[in-house]
């Protein structure tokens, strides 16, 4: 008689089938989202699994600081130019420098005029109490300098090549305790990584905490946020004159008015011509059109019924190829009254943007600029996670390779459902950490 076992049977049909479900468990995002997309099933880029996260690291929230030394080395202001995000950043490195440094911080200078042609300071778009309150225990911050010190003007101290913990304690700190009272612009380029922990602490609780806009302006922004369609998705859209102008990119088929805006911003900034474009838009330098962001965006299954606050500048040229795809489109213009948005200096209008950017239901970017990278650490440290930056690289490489229609679409899915599912450039990482999801 022929006796069959079952056992062994079993083992290897048990084996296969964990084998199955594993696979199933740990397949990448792309294979999951085909199997949507092949079942007729519509997808946006909100629906694909995400496999890494980027949330504030936990020797950061749980506070553990070495303590503040009795007597501070001398004064830091923080000198900070260009955009109010460029400024914002700037201002956080400087405040890891004084702590790195044992410094006390007094208020930054916010040079303003030749960037916005204006004259607001720190005061006037952040909460001076707020900030000073919620850095206490990490760096020593003043309103006002002492009688000895206020009389004179800082010592300017070239920072321009100091990036990491040594080149400060090195070529800085002794100016600092020669003068007493110094400013810094850090260098763009900082080191962070190679800050202690205590100086790290501080830069992120200044940037992520205790840097709060003022009752004044945070009222007038939650306003402009009440007045906008729920949900919304916040689009951050780069295509102003100057912007276009310094990207040095060549552009067809836009408006003959656009490119007369365009040479205008030139200046001696000529844009590239023959090989040298191709190669330049290749590595992702030319900003996307607002007819190529409408693209893009339809290839994620963002649907045209879609609310859209433009957070963008004044002066942004082809919006009609945006809106004749997505018709939902709110500004701060059309939503604030005449007199509020005529008042509104550069430096206020970029903190509505921010303000409604970070409590968006969703945020895509099609540059990866100081705004884009302030507010997508920002919403990481909030929990949001529906983050997103429109690759300009991936575009014209698919472009360049005449992929047109269905098949372009299909491959920018591909290539942002990536993106998004590995969490790329969500967050700062000296103030983040990875997680595994």
């Amino acid at each position: 008689m022929f006796v069959f076992s079952v056992k062994p049977f079993f083992i290897l049909l048990l084996v296969t089938l964990s084998l199955f479900f594993l696979l199933v468990l740990l397949s990448p995002p792309s294979l999951l989202s085909q199997n949507l997309i092949s079942s007729g099933e519509v997808v946006d880029i909100w629906s694909v699994r995400r496999l890494v996260e980027w949330r504030p690291c936990n020797w950061w929230l749980q506070g553990h600081q070495t303590a503040l030394p009795l007597e501070t080395n001398g004064y830091i202001r923080v000198d900070c130019y260009g955009g109010l995000n460029q400024m914002r950043r700037d201002f956080c490195d400087g405040v890891g420098i004084a702590r790195l440094l044992n410094a006390t911080l007094v208020l930054p200078k916010f040079e303003v005029a030749s960037y916005w042609n204006e004259t607001s300071g720190f005061a006037d778009v952040y909460d001076v109490d707020y900030f000073i309150e919620h850095m206490n225990g990490f760096v020593k911050v003043v309103k006002e300098l002492p009688p000895e010190v206020a009389s004179k003007e800082p010592v300017r101290v070239d920072c321009s090549k100091r990036k990491g913990q040594f080149d400060y304690v090195e070529s800085v700190l002794p100016s600092l305790l020669e003068h007493k009272y110094i400013s810094i612009t850090p260098a763009m380029s900082q080191r962070r990584d190679r800050y202690p922990l205590y100086a790290k602490a501080a830069l992120c609780q200044a940037c992520f905490k205790a840097l709060r806009l003022s009752r004044t302006l945070e009222m007038k922004a939650s306003e402009l946020l009440d007045a906008i369609p729920k949900p919304f998705l916040s689009l951050h859209l780069r295509f102003e004159p100057d912007m276009v102008a310094y990207s040095q990119c060549e552009y067809t088929g836009i408006s003959p008015a656009s490119m007369k805006a365009i040479e205008a911003a030139q200046m001696e900034r000529k844009p590239w011509t023959g090989d040298l474009a191709r190669v330049w838009r290749l590595r992702g330098k030319c900003p996307l059109t607002p007819n190529e962001t409408a693209l893009v965006l339809q290839s994620l299954s963002i649907p045209p019924t879609t609310n859209i606050y433009l957070a963008a500048g004044d002066g942004l040229m082809e919006i009609e190829g945006l809106t004749e795809t997505y018709g939902n489109i709110f500004t701060k213009s059309s939503l604030l009254s005449r007199e509020d948005f005529t008042n509104m200096h550069g430096n206020t209008k970029a903190a509505l943007d921010y303000y409604v950017s970070i409590n968006s239901d969703s945020y895509v970017a099609t540059y990866f600029g100081n705004m884009d990278k302030m507010v997508a650490a920002m919403r990481a440290f909030k929990g949001l996670y529906k983050t997103l930056f429109l690759s300009r690289r991936g575009f014209a490489e698919l472009t360049s390779k005449g992929l047109r229609g269905k098949e372009l679409m299909t491959a920018l899915w591909k290539v942002h459902r990536d993106d998004f599912a590995m969490g790329r450039g969500s967050a700062l990482p000296e103030c983040f950490c990875e997680f595994k999801l």
